[in-house]
């Protein structure tokens, strides 16, 4: 199902023997467009505390109750490595949040989810919360050097101006991901002051080119006039197969369903 990083953010996030807290923010990798943690305020319970929750744990979400399940408990979350968000978050962090939980890194592989295009533990994996004896299906990723860092907060990159081929359209203004997969499809791009009676875009986030992340904006091929007459997107609406292959069809691309990546089904 795709949906809004919006709808997700102040969502309650329940473990199995109580509330964590609520999303306060998304962090996103760079390369892949992979929801790789949910940023959660702890409030009260934790003295406010922002913990890192991985779509690994994530059993299901609710968009109609703003609740998302994770088959942890509260001690676990609690015992987790802490997190500095205030900070970047370095690769040697994650090396040692996913060992802790025992759950395989996401980098270095095929995939989106480097074996596999969804965030599925297999069988033969070391369940949540065993601590430094899960450190084996980390292998891969201790050889990335700790300061390869690739996480983006949505929240920082909202804003971002678009560039298309031969000018600017206009700016961030969210995200639209994919549930099962984990993976950011398209970005919404608010083309109001760019031109008048403009509207809200879809971009998809394989049409992305390059991002300057110090100069905050996003580079498309795409022309300012292909981005203003394609199919505007209503939020109010759930977005259906039907628009995604409108829009697709309009800009002469392929969808990523026809993909043959197991992320695209």
């Amino acid at each position: 199902m795709l949906r809004s990083i919006q709808s997700l953010k102040g969502s309650s996030v329940a473990a199995r023997d109580g509330v964590l807290g609520r999303v306060d923010e998304v962090y996103f990798d760079d390369e892949a467009w992979g929801v790789r943690y949910l940023v959660v305020d702890t409030g009260n319970w934790l003295n406010g505390h922002r913990v890192l929750i991985s779509p690994y744990s994530v059993k299901h979400t609710d968009p109609g109750a703003s609740a998302v399940s994770v088959d942890l408990t509260r001690e676990q979350v609690r015992s987790s490595p802490g997190i500095n968000t205030q900070q970047p978050v370095s690769r040697q962090h994650e090396l040692e949040y996913l060992r802790y939980y025992g759950y395989p890194a996401y980098w270095g592989g095929r995939d989106s989810w480097g074996m596999g295009g969804f965030p599925v533990l297999g069988p033969m994996q070391i369940g949540p919360g065993m601590g430094t004896e899960a450190a084996e299906p980390l292998e891969l990723g201790a050889r990335t050097q700790p300061t390869d860092v690739h996480l983006r907060s949505t929240d920082a990159v909202t804003g971002y101006h678009i560039e298309a081929r031969d000018g600017s359209i206009g700016h961030v203004s969210g995200f639209i991901f994919d549930d099962e997969a984990w993976i950011i499809r398209y970005l919404t791009v608010d083309t109001r002051n760019w031109w008048p009676g403009g509207n809200t875009v879809l971009l998809a986030t394989q049409w992305v080119d390059a991002v300057d992340w110090f100069g905050s904006s996003v580079a498309t091929e795409l022309t300012r006039e292909a981005i203003k007459n394609c199919p505007s997107y209503d939020d109010m609406v759930p977005l259906s197969r039907t628009y995604e292959t409108a829009l697709h069809t309009f800009h002469s691309k392929d969808g990523y369903w026809t993909k043959g990546d197991s992320a695209s089904r």
